[in-house]
């Protein structure tokens, strides 16, 4: 369980939960400008670059990685292979959403949408209308600061300032949700901020705004045992000291890791859905991203992406 999480903390862009959304951000934009990149995002650095001073500064330094195989590189392989999962993780549900646009389904709902910036950059299909669901400090800045910069949605964008917590069914039904209409659902960067009984509500809720034909794509949790934890707290510690990077808030303390979390998969397959799955794992190795040595790639910390219809 977390220890920094409260029944109803919340939160902007800068700060516990909020400040995660930066860092994948500043993922996305690291990725962007590869010379080979998994996907393209024009407005990640636009949006990290507003965020202020954070640990995300680091991952948009070119010789971070170098600077941390110095002291431990074990620990540069890992911050590798973790800019390569969000890599792939994005590349993922890019292609989920292609393939929604592709079935003639014109509604999308973003759960915890954060500085996801797909209603932007996709192209979607004239009449596609885009659901944001988030704190309301972070969707305010991500849609201030875009438009500061004659960044406009390529769909209409209608977000829905409200924590996932509280009665969001009704708020989106509000901003003109239809729950007649085949929708697509992402729940991407997610779970992990939800204990398992919140786990399983926001997918009852889902299913019952979910109309025959909807879809949805989930990243789930993997399981990570608590001293494999502590090592990687402290090992993480130890680099930012000797490295000079700001100090950065313990992303582990934020997450629940709770082992008595259902299986996505199966809990869909229970309640009305077909589901499809694929390791975190696998798609890495697919996609030529795969850094970790191969006696690492069954841990059960890593997470599986999932894909289901409503039937």
């Amino acid at each position: 369980m977390s220890s920094l999480r409260t029944d109803d903390d919340t939160w902007d862009i800068a700060t516990s939960v909020g400040s995660t959304a930066v860092m994948v951000a500043a993922a996305r934009a690291a990725e962007t400008e590869r010379d080979d990149p998994l996907i393209r995002d024009p407005y990640a650095k636009i949006l990290v670059a507003g965020a202020g001073t954070g640990v995300w500064e680091s991952m948009l330094d070119d010789t971070f990685v170098e600077r941390v195989s110095e002291i431990d590189a074990e620990a540069a392989v890992i911050f590798e292979h973790m800019g390569a999962y969000q890599a792939v993780r994005t590349h993922f549900f890019d292609n989920y959403f292609a393939d929604v646009m592709a079935a003639g389904i014109r509604q999308v709902v973003i759960l915890a949408a954060g500085l996801d910036s797909r209603a932007y950059r996709l192209p979607w299909p004239a009449g596609t209308t885009v659901f944001e669901i988030d704190q309301p400090k972070v969707l305010e800045y991500k849609s201030s600061t875009l438009a500061e910069h004659g960044v406009q949605p390529s769909a209409v964008l209608r977000e829905v300032p409200i924590d996932l917590r509280y009665d969001w069914p009704s708020a989106l039904r509000d901003n003109g949700f239809e729950a007649q209409a085949p929708t697509a659902w992402l729940a991407e960067g997610l779970l992990m901020y939800l204990p398992a009984e919140a786990q399983d509500r926001l997918f009852e809720e889902v299913t019952a705004l979910s109309a025959s034909g909807s879809r949805i794509a989930v990243e789930t949790v993997g399981v990570q045992a608590e001293e494999r934890r502590e090592q990687m707290r402290e090992r993480f510690a130890r680099i930012a000291e000797n490295v000079g990077m700001v100090a950065a808030l313990d992303i582990q303390e934020l997450m629940y890791n709770d082992p008595d979390r259902a299986d996505v998969a199966e809990w869909l397959d229970a309640h009305g859905w077909q589901s499809a799955a694929v390791t975190s794992q696998a798609e890495m190795r697919r996609l030529g991203r795969w850094v970790l040595p191969p006696e690492d790639s069954h841990d059960e910390s890593f997470s599986t992406f999932v894909t289901a219809s409503r039937r």
